[in-house]
């Protein structure tokens, strides 16, 4: 009965919605807040209010639902509404192509042309010297023919769409030869076989998971082949006992039988990263001289660049591509286009783009530069008033992220802190709705940071994030 009277004061206690309206008018907080907002966050904070009487949950004292308790909840809310969903964080995780994060930085050169893009008109569809319409793929094709050596070349939204059109186009209605080896899945459920059977092309597995041989291919090939498929698996990598056939020979078999041959890169890359002692990942370039007929692969991992599926090779089958009534409703817009041009011109000098390109500068950072960083900020944290905070510098492992260099474990200096009253579980979770929110992970029961992806503007965010912890 006590508990019912409790649940029906607390009832009666919450005001009209009139009444804290009228209240928040007077507030300079609620100065320049939409109304539709105000009005969408009272009545959300007395929803809230009123389940959670009626579920028994854990409520306010009834001598503190007042006008004042109330509006400080719809303050609370306004803030969150009022706030981008879609914002900045800084990626202390040590994953370079972190998918969950928006994948690869662009470069201060591609954020520029962003800008005047976004702000101008552009000639993105008008020939300037013809004065007429024009292509969009104009904008970055001859660069991207430039780089590899490819023929011809176009860009669509992602990897996906491009795997997608180009089966669609090649294939559809007919068979398609693969090694069993390779019928991979990214993120998202994105998988080879799936994407096959939507573009209409009849999928034709060869060889088994780990060995797959010449003469697989050989036998599987029919009247009614449309395309050899190669794909890379760039997010895993099968060792030990295995073999597969080289792309020069698949591209060999292709032309006795007259069947064009697609490879799927996945994480392209226009850099031999040979150089830097990692494992062997091929390069586009590799690709279209050993003279496969389509190769895609994307632009926002190992390129460095935005979202964006790239199609190169052969003119005959692009101009088919090209010409696909889905290339519309695949095509990329004006910011796409200008952030890859771009990165794509950073390329023209490789010494240069791996200091301009985010994603390569992260990936190739010298261990004592990030030494120095880490150190400088685990001392700073050590300084912090009342002592409270134990940070230390430790060697673990950062990795390339989105489905790239599954096997690479670049070495790397995380700063491991502890804070006084607080679990590993706390400070995670307080950095993580900082602003700007500070994404780290956990291990050995500390929470870790590792300064390969930190940005040097992000420092300070870091220091003020722990700052307002020991606050709390």
């Amino acid at each position: 009965m006590k508990m019912d009277e409790n649940r029906q004061s607390l009832l009666r206690r919450i005001p009209g919605v009139d009444k804290i309206l009228e209240t928040a008018y007077r507030e300079p907080f609620f100065e320049g807040i939409p109304k539709s907002v105000l009005l969408h966050s009272i009545r959300t904070v007395f929803d809230r209010l009123r389940n959670d009487i009626l579920e028994n949950k854990e409520s306010p004292d009834p001598v503190q639902v007042t006008d004042t308790w109330v509006l400080d909840q719809v303050k609370t809310s306004v803030f969150r509404a009022m706030t981008p969903n879609l914002r900045r964080v800084v990626n202390a995780t040590g994953i370079v192509v972190h998918t969950n994060l928006g994948r690869s930085l662009l470069s201060r050169e591609s954020i520029s042309n962003l800008m005047d893009l976004a702000g101008h008109y552009s000639n993105l569809e008008f020939n300037l010297s013809q004065g007429r319409r024009g292509s969009r793929y104009s904008a970055v094709e001859d660069l991207l023919c430039e780089l590899t050596g490819a023929e011809s070349a176009m860009v669509v939204n992602n990897n996906a769409g491009a795997v997608f059109l180009c089966l669609e186009t090649l294939a559809s209605g007919k068979s398609v030869v693969i090694s069993r080896g390779q019928l991979v899945e990214i993120g998202g459920s994105f998988r080879i076989p799936d994407v096959m059977a939507k573009s209409g092309a009849i999928l034709k597995e060869v060889g088994t998971t780990n060995r797959t041989h010449f003469q697989d291919y050989e036998k599987a090939i029919e009247h009614n082949t449309g395309l050899l498929l190669k794909v890379h698996t760039s997010n895993y990598s099968i060792v030990g006992f295995k073999a597969e056939v080289f792309l020069e020979d698949l591209v060999t078999l292709g032309k006795r039988y007259r069947i064009p041959v697609m490879e799927d890169l996945g994480s392209g890359t226009l850099i031999d990263f040979s150089k830097y002692g990692w494992i062997k990942e091929p390069t586009v370039q590799e690709s279209i001289n050993a003279g496969v007929d389509v190769v895609t692969f994307s632009g926002d991992k190992l390129l460095g660049g935005p979202q964006a599926g790239i199609i190169l090779g052969r003119k005959f089958h692009i101009d088919r591509i090209k010409s696909n009534p889905l290339t519309r409703a695949l095509r990329i817009d004006k910011l796409t286009l200008g952030a890859l041009e771009s990165t794509l011109r950073h390329y023209r000098d490789p010494e240069k783009a791996v200091l301009q390109i985010p994603t390569l500068r992260m990936l190739t950072r010298p261990l004592g530069e990030i030494q120095s960083q880490a150190e400088a900020l685990a001392e700073k944290l050590n300084q912090m008033e009342g002592g409270r905070v134990r940070a230390r510098v430790v060697d673990l492992a950062s990795k390339a992220g989105g489905g790239s260099l599954p096997l690479l474990e670049l070495p790397s200096k995380c700063v491991s802190v502890a804070v006084e009253g607080k679990s590993e579980n706390d400070i995670e979770l307080f950095m993580r709705t900082a602003e700007p929110p500070v994404i780290g992970r956990i291990e050995n029961d500390r929470f870790v940071m590792d300064l390969r992806t930190v940005q040097d503007e992000d420092l300070t965010w870091i220091e003020k994030a722990f700052a307002g912890l020991l606050l709390n």
